[in-house]
């Protein structure tokens, strides 16, 4: 599904039928909302499953000279109007987009029913005396336009998919490989991602900020971190309605590496009357 989402030509994956509960799927950085396929696979009920592709990531256009992250949270806002304009909605973010649902349902607290959050647990603060180096940083390195690594094949790429989460078989990792990049005209393999993506952010990440719109959000959270990951010990948020699961055999891809395990927790807290 192709939508015309605030001048960026998106990309949607949907899955399931329209008259079933809808769940809403948000990639991290780097991801396709189409690589949850594989938790898709795995739910037992009936759903309507949708997940963009965010802007300059996957089939989704690009082209913007830097990325914004408040882009994002109004992306999200239009998207949902358009999926489920009358009733709150069930979101599922991975990495950046659980950062991004957390920041939504905090600022629009009623649109949002319940969040599954997958190892979004924001960013380290940071100080205003920062400030100076990383806007001249954002300067110096915007005169030249980053690149992502080429590859010169999709196995080498799924090859790499898979020392980054190493529960994945050979054959979903040439799944991802396939959904995360495409092949030039001289046969070698380039991402599907605007490398601006790349660029340093010049505005500083103030958790305090974070902090105040997940303290707002009135729904019910699960926070879910891979047993592996360097956030596992990291799940303490203000959420005022959260609680926390862990997923063994996991790192940060844990919808890749465990997903009927990241399904089964999915379909059981979205089952609980308070989601």
């Amino acid at each position: 599904m192709q939508l015309a989402i605030r001048g960026v030509d998106y990309a949607v994956s949907e899955w399931g039928s329209k008259q079933d509960p809808l769940l809403v799927y948000l990639h991290g950085w780097g991801d396709t909302g189409s690589t949850f396929q594989f938790v898709v696979d795995k739910l037992r009920r009936n759903w309507f499953v949708i997940a963009p592709d965010w802007r300059g990531f996957g089939k989704s256009s690009g082209g913007a000279a830097a990325y914004w992250f408040p882009d994002y949270l109004a992306d999200l806002d239009y998207l949902l109007n358009l999926y489920s304009p009358q009733e709150p909605v069930r979101l599922i973010g991975h990495s950046m987009g659980g950062n991004i649902a957390g920041l939504y349902a905090g600022v629009i607290p009623e649109r949002v029913a319940g969040i599954v959050n997958l190892e979004g647990f924001g960013l380290p603060d940071t100080s205003a005396a920062e400030a100076p180096a990383r806007y001249r940083s954002w300067i110096e390195r915007g005169r030249e336009r980053p690149e992502f690594s080429v590859r010169e094949s999709f196995d080498a790429l799924a090859k790499k998919i898979r020392r980054n989460a190493p529960g994945m078989s050979p054959a979903q990792a040439e799944f991802v490989a396939r959904e995360w990049a495409e092949e030039q005209a001289d046969g070698r393999i380039r991402l599907r991602a605007d490398p601006a993506h790349k660029l340093l952010n010049p505005v500083l990440y103030r958790r305090a900020e974070a902090e105040a719109c997940w303290g707002n959000v009135t729904a019910a959270v699960l926070l879910i971190a891979g047993r592996r990951s360097r956030f596992a010990a990291a799940t303490t948020m203000p959420f005022p309605r959260q609680t926390t699961a862990h997923i063994d055999q996991a790192g940060h891809m844990l919808h890749f590496e465990q997903p009927a395990a990241v399904a089964r927790l999915i379909e059981e807290f979205f089952a609980k009357p308070s989601t």
